[in-house]
């Protein structure tokens, strides 16, 4: 049963004005202490590497964040960038990892011009190049590719390339306390522990670096492994940097944080439980498009490769499975305070795959796009749930300060899961977003039957005392379920729509009580960028709706 206090906006305001300010002193003096005088190791890079990324950069062309800048040889942090995303990983320096294809003296040769003009353009510890998100992935990606980036270079070169790796390294230090709560600030933890073994340091300052690392796993891993901001993709993005600050500890003979190895063993059956039935993950509070080479790289370290959990009930999620049929719920609230930047209001939506093949989902966030379409993938009519009056079950803040946390909105959502006297696998769940504007509860059912063939659904518009309303609320009701783009719909009659996916198994939606019609839509989690798909839309007349998705 998970529910909140709602925050005041004065103290969220005197909070982050606070962060703000000492962010701020930290950041403008920074202790570089002793420059690092070389390197003892350079930690792998679980991430895929592309070597048509790597033919392009080595003909002056970057493909980042879905652009493509030619720059020739000049050096890409000379000229105007796309798009800030562009930006974000261009500083990140994650795109290193490509060079790995054609490691060539030229190919080293080039990665190590942008890194000197890197270093001589952002002296100013400011801006997209020293937010933490991207200061982390610069600081792994330099220290895992340095072997390239070092490559018979000059004795100028080496020193420059350590000043500048130890003054970035000293600025996260410095001011990682400070940084919002959330994802970022964990990388940054990860960061910093990395280079406490990869360069040289005290046993003061490696143990250090290990017992905050330690604090910031405690903080923001729950006890069932998920991570506090409910993201699926979390889990993956946390576990490609852990595993190999963990073999690193290990090959180098240090006792690594305590919390470490626990950390890393409670996440795979996270991963585990929000695999769709053909290895995607699903698409929940700000999950994207996952590369499959790098899910595949992570999993293969899973040593228990146990089934999936049936729930997670700290992250607050429900799994239903049978045969090959799997269907993933939301039953949870968004974090509170920073970590809600990211989060959707998606409270009761589901997806529902088979085999192969996903068919309802979610539209996911975008990749590449901007704020604005990241901030419409967060809306409730972007998730296969009921949404009344247009508006979403959750409060996203428009303040620029404040950045786009949630307000209000649900605070508890109360769940019931069991088993049906016909043996099928049921879910009941109610939340309050609509409580405040509506004086309504939104109620979700949803039952795989035991041959995992069918499932059912009921969706009911409630009191607050819990009776089913007698009448709609004022600018009615919609249920929507978003169809992946690769399956087709075809209207059969009024109340049936076919689900067909090219040589795999389909499924036939039917509302006996209602009249559900097929609605162009978008699917912002494409591999390549935002997508066109369809959704099967339900507009409500009445409070009560029953729906079924059949397996053919």
């Amino acid at each position: 049963m998970p529910q909140r206090q709602s925050q005041s906006l004065p103290s969220l305001y005197l909070r982050e004005s606070w962060r703000r300010g000492r962010l701020a002193v930290k950041a403008a003096a920074p202790r570089f202490g002793r420059n690092a005088t070389r390197l003892l190791v350079a930690p792998t890079d679980l991430r895929s590497i592309d070597p048509d990324i790597a033919a392009d950069i080595a003909e002056g062309r970057f493909p980042l964040a879905g652009r493509m800048l030619e720059c020739g040889r000049a050096s890409p942090f000379t000229m105007e960038l796309p798009s800030v995303v562009f930006a974000t990983e261009l500083h990140s320096f994650s795109w290193l990892r490509h060079i790995r294809a054609h490691k060539t003296p030229e190919a080293c040769a080039q990665a190590r011009s942008i890194v000197n003009s890197w270093i001589k353009l952002f002296t100013k510890r400011e801006g997209i190049a020293w937010d933490a998100g991207v200061l982390s992935q610069r600081i792994i990606a330099w220290l895992s590719h340095s072997p390239i980036v070092l490559q018979d270079c000059e004795k100028g070169f080496y020193r420059r390339f350590l000043r500048s790796l130890t003054a970035q390294v000293a600025f996260g230090r410095s001011t990682v306390a400070h940084m919002p709560e959330g994802i970022d600030r964990l990388k940054l933890r990860i960061a910093l522990a990395m280079a406490s073994i990869a360069m040289p340091a005290s046993a003061s300052q490696i143990s250090n670096a290990a017992r905050l690392l330690d604090s910031e796993l405690e903080l923001q891993v729950l006890p069932d492994g998920g991570h506090s901001s409910r993201n699926p993709q979390a889990a993956l993005e946390i576990l490609l940097d852990l595993l190999p600050l963990r073999h690193t500890y290990v090959n180098l003979g240090h006792d690594g944080p305590v919390k470490l190895i626990s950390t890393i063993d409670r996440m795979f059956p996270v991963l585990r439980f929000f695999c769709h039935s053909n290895g995607d993950l699903a698409l929940f509070n700000g999950a994207t498009a996952t590369p499959a080479d790098d899910l595949a790289s992570v999993m293969r370290f899973d040593e228990s490769r146990g089934q999936p959990f049936k729930a997670l009930p700290h992250s607050h999620y429900q799994r239903l499975a049978i045969n090959d049929m799997v269907v993933l719920m939301d039953t949870g609230l968004p974090p509170e305070g920073e970590v809600s930047r990211t989060s959707h209001a998606g409270c009761l939506s589901f997806e529902l795959s088979c085999g192969p093949q996903r068919f309802v989902v979610n539209a996911g966030a975008p990749r590449f796009a901007g704020a604005r379409f990241g901030q419409m993938a967060r809306a409730t009519a972007a998730h296969s749930t009921l949404t009344i009056a247009d508006q979403s079950s959750n409060r996203i803040s428009p303040s620029r300060f404040l950045g786009p946390v949630i307000l209000g909105g649900a605070s508890r959502v109360d769940v019931a899961r069991r088993m049906g006297d016909d043996d099928s696998d049921q879910v009941i769940a109610r939340h309050d977003g609509y409580r405040q504007s509506f004086g309504v509860l939104h109620e979700r059912g949803l039952s795989l039957n035991a041959a995992g063939t069918m499932l059912s659904g009921h969706d009911r518009l409630l009191s607050g005392k819990g009776d089913v309303l007698s009448a709609l609320p004022k600018g009615g009701a919609v249920v929507r379920f978003h169809i992946h783009p690769s399956v087709r719909l075809l209207q059969e009659d009024p109340h049936t729509i076919r689900l067909e996916a090219a040589g795999r198994a389909g499924f036939v939606f039917s509302c006996p009580d209602g009249y559900p019609v097929i609605a162009e839509d978008v699917f912002f989690a494409g591999i390549s960028g935002i997508e066109r798909s369809e959704q099967i839309e339900i507009t409500l007349e009445t409070p009560e709706i029953g729906w079924f998705f059949s397996k053919l």
